[in-house]
């Protein structure tokens, strides 16, 4: 639903971040888009930025953030050429949370609360520039979304190259 004194932005044209939130975002920061229908109309639920490749050190902040907008978190499925070591669980807040290797690829984390509901998070590599990070979460939460993670990786890692000389 458009608010009568926002300006229609075409489809194609990214809708930013508040400034605010936008100048916020750093490594170790999760962007959540939480729709409370089980239409979600976006591909991406979210972004995450991780600080490193080291899962056990990264997981649980994102975990414990997570608990809290979906409640218990019960299985995260990851990538394992992506993490540096993955284990098949991690205890969080005195819970286990079990955790799948899945050719998901790098781009994806999979959280899983309950037996079926699950959310798909855009993964920002750890050595991504500040600005592409941004940029690329910011496309994850848009609602209207139909980019998979690596193609938004791929564009972002290509805007950051800038054109060619």
């Amino acid at each position: 639903m458009a608010d009568s004194d926002t300006p229609d932005t075409p489809d194609d044209t990214p809708r930013l971040l508040p400034d605010a939130i936008h100048q916020a975002v750093r490594p170790g920061t999760a962007l959540l888009r939480l729709e409370t229908t089980h239409a979600r109309e976006g591909i991406l639920d979210g972004a995450w930025w991780p600080r490193s490749r080291d899962i056990g050190a990264e997981l649980p902040s994102l975990v414990t953030a997570l608990t809290e907008y979906l409640g218990p978190v019960t299985r995260i499925g990851l990538d394992a050429s992506a993490w540096e070591e993955l284990p098949t669980r991690l205890t969080v807040d005195d819970r286990i949370v079990h955790i799948d290797s899945f050719p998901v690829g790098d781009g994806t984390v999979l959280i899983t609360r309950g037996d079926r509901d699950y959310f798909s998070l855009l993964v920002v590599p750890p050595d991504t520039t500040p600005d592409a990070a941004r940029a690329a979460m910011a496309r994850a939460v848009r609602a209207d979304n139909v980019a998979e993670a690596e193609q938004i990786l791929i564009e972002i890692s290509t805007d950051a190259a800038g054109p060619p000389a």
